[in-house]
């Protein structure tokens, strides 16, 4: 192995060093966070009410139902007094893809439990956390100064509702949820589809123009959605919020419990949403005329040095103070499913977390479908892997030919080059001319060793990415102990955690090191760096161990691929004899002139 390869090494292994530093993880079962009351309401709260209570009556003295009532109106004012107090009623939705309930408390989807998915622990995924009482619910400021959350009161349900529904085929059925104040009504007109992981939301407000002030009110989602996975630190790492406004895409990311991320923004929203490692939630604007969004996330620490970030999310919709207004909304809630996301076609896949930019296009157009096509055939996705292992090495088989013949004409220059040091060793231009003349004259690329090295980091990444991501590898087995390709294999759990290691050895990351080991004592055979053969598959090893069970698979039959590749050109060009390449007549090469204009050194 030449110089140049060295160095390409140690510049990815300090590349995936402080990547393995910034996304590993330590496993503990994820704890739920405390309850977040409501989200801050911010502009409306500070403006000045449009009509006054009169104060100027004397005290009397009140029954103990006349303080209730009292106490009631303080907090609702004379629009919502009483609302507040009711008998909880639920109605449950069944579809082939959740069973959705909804409380009459608050209008508020109190569960959304899916079918198709199971927690780490076995359980069926349960997206509403069970503290909250349920999400999805509106805020407004009132003329007489009330900030109201509509998940406080309590809306009536149409008589004679089955208390449950269920769905077949490509059924729909409309829920409607009425809130009555003194003056009005607010109306949410719920309607669920078998067939999607959504539901569609009608707002209708009718004779409230003298009830909502400042001329807007939110459509709110507070609390989040609960974590699912073994790993609450790595549930956080991809947990975000993120709005879409005006063709770009607005994030936060709470990363620090000392911190609390928002953005409040105005301006016509096509959705907003919220994320943790597989499911989501979004609001998607149908009739464009949200007028902006809130978004708010808070980190909080938890026990076994765990993390929950929770993310509160709204859209501003105008109220224009007429007797009957409307709006209408789609609401998400389901798995990371790039399919389903993209089915949207508001740029919702914007929320998946597929890689940097320029990497995104990979995993997006090149390896969801491969993945896509060879799973549409093959039911085990660790197959699905090998054979795509086996395609991506097919596809850089000329580039790894190509670094096999530089890096075998630079090992049989080596005694040329040790000759041109020690003949020129006071005089560094000329020792460079004469290398990379050397060089022409054999057709050599000094940096043709690293060019495959280099071109398969964005291939990396982005499998990173799609094997982190991809809910399609969630908890899906291969073989023996490797019972979840999106997390690491586990075979050998430590009662320590230890440090870059963690507490547990992976077995595909101790097999890709060793095969590791292998394909260096292939590759280097100059005696000054045979340290190489064994500090390289050590240092993977220990980087790779946090990584996905899916990637190390990969890895690591890419190497046993790489090891009989090379083997091969070994046996085939053992005997070749190193040849000058034909000189034609041609401008000096840039590292040419550059090694003739170098500064000649002082002469002693």
């Amino acid at each position: 192995m030449d110089k140049q390869s060295v160095i390409g090494f140690v510049l990815i292994g300090v590349v995936l060093t402080f990547w393995m530093m910034y996304t590993s993880t330590n496993k503990q079962p994820s704890p739920q966070p405390q309850h977040i009351d409501q989200l801050i309401y911010k502009d409306s709260s500070t403006i000045q009410p449009q009509k006054k209570a009169d104060t100027t009556a004397a005290p009397i003295t009140l029954k103990k139902e006349e303080k209730k009532n009292i106490s009631s109106e303080t907090k609702y004012g004379k629009y919502f007094a009483g609302k507040n107090i009711g008998i909880d009623k639920t109605i449950t939705i069944e579809t082939k893809n959740y069973t959705a309930i909804v409380s009459s408390k608050g209008g508020l989807i109190q569960k959304w439990i899916m079918k198709k998915y199971l927690s780490w622990d076995k359980h069926p995924v349960q997206l509403i956390s069970d503290s909250t009482g349920g999400d999805f619910s509106l805020l407004f400021t009132t003329t007489d100064g009330k900030l109201i959350n509509t998940k406080n009161l309590y809306f009536d349900f149409p008589e004679n509702t089955p208390a449950v529904i269920t769905l077949n085929e490509n059924d729909t059925y409309t829920l409607n949820c009425v809130l009555h104040s003194s003056e009005g009504t607010i109306t949410k007109k719920l309607t669920f589809k078998n067939t999607l992981y959504e539901f569609d939301a009608e707002l209708e407000f009718h004779n409230m123009q003298n009830v909502i002030a400042n001329y807007e009110y939110q459509v709110t989602w507070e609390n989040g959605i609960r974590y699912q996975e073994a790993s609450s630190v790595d549930e956080s790492n991809s947990a975000e919020a993120f709005l879409y406004a005006g063709g770009e895409k607005t994030e936060i990311n709470a990363t620090s419990k000392d911190e609390i991320p928002v953005s409040n923004t105005s301006g016509t929203t096509d959705w907003v949403a919220l994320r943790n490692k597989y499911f989501a939630v979004a609001m998607v604007s149908k009739d464009k005329k949200s007028t902006g969004a809130y978004m708010e996330g808070r980190h909080y620490s938890v026990a076994d040095n765990g993390a929950v970030e929770i993310y509160s999310i709204a859209m501003k919709m105008p109220f224009k103070g007429g007797e009957n207004e409307t709006t209408a909304l789609s609401v998400f809630i389901g798995p990371l499913d790039f399919k389903v996301i993209k089915s949207f076609n508001e740029s919702l896949e914007g929320i998946m977390s597929l890689g940097w930019s320029w990497i995104r296009p990979l995993t997006v157009y090149i390896f969801i479908p491969l993945f896509n096509l060879f799973h549409s055939f093959i039911p085990n996705y660790g197959i699905v892997i090998l054979v795509f292992s086996v395609i991506i090495k097919l596809a850089l088989q000329p580039l790894t030919k190509s670094s096999m013949r530089s890096m075998r004409k630079m090992q049989k220059l080596k005694p040329m080059m040790d000759e041109l040091r020690a003949k020129y060793k006071n005089d560094a231009q000329t020792m460079n001319v004469k290398t990379m003349e050397l060089y022409k004259d054999y057709g050599v690329n000094p940096a043709g060793g690293c060019l495959p090295l280099l071109l398969q980091m964005p291939i990396l990444y982005s499998l990173y990415s799609l094997f982190t991501a991809s809910i399609q590898l969630r908890q899906e087995p291969f073989v023996l102990w490797i019972n979840d390709l999106s997390v690491p294999d586990v075979l050998i759990s430590l009662p320590f955690v230890a440090p870059l290691i963690g507490n547990h050895i992976s077995g595909l990351t101790l097999a890709m090191g060793v095969t590791m080991f292998f394909q260096q004592r292939q590759t280097v055979t100059d005696p000054t760096q045979k340290a190489m053969i064994w500090m390289m598959p050590i240092m993977m090893t220990i980087m790779f161990n946090h990584f996905p069970a899916g990637l190390n698979l990969y890895y690591f039959t890419f190497n046993i691929l790489s090891i009989g590749q090379q083997w091969y050109f070994n046996k085939r060009h053992e005997d070749e004899p190193l040849k000058k390449v034909e000189r034609k007549n041609k401008k000096p090469s840039m590292m040419e002139r550059l090694a003739q204009n170098m500064p000649k050194p002082p002469k002693k």
